[in-house]
């Protein structure tokens, strides 16, 4: 049987080849950081989700090594059965004063948590009204509930009310947003969601994964930046990105919200739970962003030096102010020819082309981070001048 499925299957990859979508995964052979060492020699990092440059602190990877003398290396089993320590519930009581919510639970990952929220909470007589541009996770996580599902164009708040007014028979209905569209750079405009939440008595969800740690005066994401935190219901965020850079996510909500996802949360009820070392490291993150405005303000500056500079040499870049700089190529084949050859000038970035976003807006994400120098910055902006005039040429 599986001699037939395998041409089919390799039929498949080469067209995927063909269309300059197919997706290798480089090795890197040190720690996560500013600079990393790749089969080529050492490049700079301009792709990782690493905004403020914790992935290798030493005072994480300390309390890394600490926590794995005192709690050992993994749980061995679901959070319900035998598998939480007070690692697990220090870190949820911090996330939860950190985030202005009441309660928060841990997941093995964000995709997991957002995988574990609809099903819990809606069904079939609910409604759930989601941004087009939303984390597949979110995507995926409303496919697995039986409530009806609408979806509104990328921060449409027109279109947002014309959808609210629809299913204005619905018991429940939750509005879900990502806090930052992670393609683009773009920010949610929460007030205005907000507004229109108490206007049609819907609930709002946000996916802050990629602002907690350094959106917002203390880092508390995109509700903190907007002056909303007390009228977002549900927060869902990964500790993979800013907060470490290693694994884990967390739902943090109204404390019957994350009642209900210990008992009937499938992602959470039948995984392991988050492994201890990265538990007690994510609680040093959260000591150091208690000081990390001078990491913020190294961000900010890398970010607008990056996206300034490559306008005036001429690059279209989505507007904004995020640390995604969104480098707009086009064609899917030329995106992923640029990002070769930028890695042979030391730059190593990634294109980004369809499935991930849409057709013909093929692009190279570029992630600034606090972990760059000023050098760093401008070495990249010159890769790009250089691996463009190759391209021409």
């Amino acid at each position: 049987m599986y001699a037939s499925v395998r041409d089919e299957l390799r039929a498949t990859l080469d067209e995927i080849r063909d269309a300059g979508l197919y997706k290798p995964e480089r090795v890197i052979a040190t720690p996560q950081s500013a600079t990393v060492s790749v089969p080529s020699g050492d490049v700079l990092n301009f792709c990782a989700n690493n905004y403020l440059g914790l992935a290798d602190h030493p005072e994480v990877v300390a309390a890394a090594k600490e926590a794995l003398d005192r709690w050992g290396y993994g749980m061995a089993s679901v959070r319900f059965i035998c598998g939480t320590q007070d690692v697990h519930k220090e870190l949820e009581q911090r996330l939860s004063a950190f985030l202005g919510q009441e309660d928060t639970i841990l997941y093995s990952s964000c995709f997991d948590a957002n995988g574990g929220v609809f099903e819990t909470l809606l069904g079939a007589e609910d409604a759930v009204i989601s941004d087009a541009l939303n984390h597949a996770s979110i995507i995926d996580g409303i496919r697995l509930s039986k409530a009806r599902r609408h979806r509104y164009a990328n921060r449409d708040m027109a279109d947002l009310e014309k959808q609210l007014k629809e299913t204005q028979d619905a018991r429940r209905r939750l509005i879900v947003t990502d806090g930052v569209f992670s393609m683009d750079g773009y920010v949610a405009p929460l007030p205005e969601i907000c507004d229109l939440a108490d206007r049609y008595d819907a609930m709002v969800m946000v996916d802050d994964s990629h602002a907690v740690g350094f959106v917002g005066a203390g880092g508390r994401g995109t509700p903190e930046l907007h002056g909303v935190m007390d009228r977002v219901d549900i927060i869902t965020g990964t500790l993979g990105k800013a907060l470490g850079g290693a694994s884990g996510g967390y739902v943090a909500a109204r404390a019957e919200i994350v009642e209900l996802l210990r008992q009937r949360s499938r992602p959470y009820l039948f995984s392991n739970s988050l492994a201890p070392v990265i538990a007690a490291a994510s609680l040093k993150v959260l000591d150091l962003l208690e000081s990390a405005g001078d990491l913020r303000e190294k961000l900010a500056a890398n970010t607008k030096l990056f996206r300034t500079s490559m306008t005036e040499a001429g690059f279209e870049i989505l507007p904004g102010d995020h640390a995604i700089a969104p480098v707009m190529i086009g064609d899917a084949a030329e995106a992923g020819r640029m990002a070769e050859l930028l890695l042979e000038r030391g730059v190593y970035v990634i294109g980004f082309s369809y499935p991930v976003v849409p057709m013909g807006q093929a692009r190279i994400r570029v992630q600034l981070s606090a972990a760059h120098s000023t050098r760093d910055v401008e070495r990249a902006v010159a890769a790009f001048v250089d691996a463009r005039a190759a391209m021409a040429g």
